[in-house]
């Protein structure tokens, strides 16, 4: 005989692992080429000069720079207008980051 009563089971209780999105490098910092910018599903940030979007729609730095942030207006297809947030570098002749 059991001395104690058995756990139940149960069908839920599970939960997948954080992906960890988001931002790795802001605004006016120091990036080196191949260095991962942005981390994000769909394409929240969209990229501009010397920055290049991956297949899982991350942003990374095509160049050595400094990363910067702004925001433009675009027209979409229905004439309505949204803010789209583009990321670029800017290449500076500095070396980008300390080893």
């Amino acid at each position: 005989m059991a001395h104690t009563k058995s756990g139940g089971s149960t069908k839920l209780g599970r939960d997948s692992a954080g992906k960890r999105l988001g931002i790795k490098i802001n605004h006016n910092q120091a990036v080196g080429a191949g260095e991962i910018i942005i981390r994000q599903r769909g394409t929240k940030y969209v990229p501009s000069t010397n920055v290049k979007r991956a297949d899982d729609d991350t942003l990374y730095a095509a160049v050595a720079g400094i990363v910067k942030f702004s925001d433009s207006k675009k027209t979409r297809f229905d004439r309505t207008r949204r803010y789209i947030k583009k990321v670029s570098v800017v290449q500076s002749a500095v070396p980008a980051k300390k080893a």
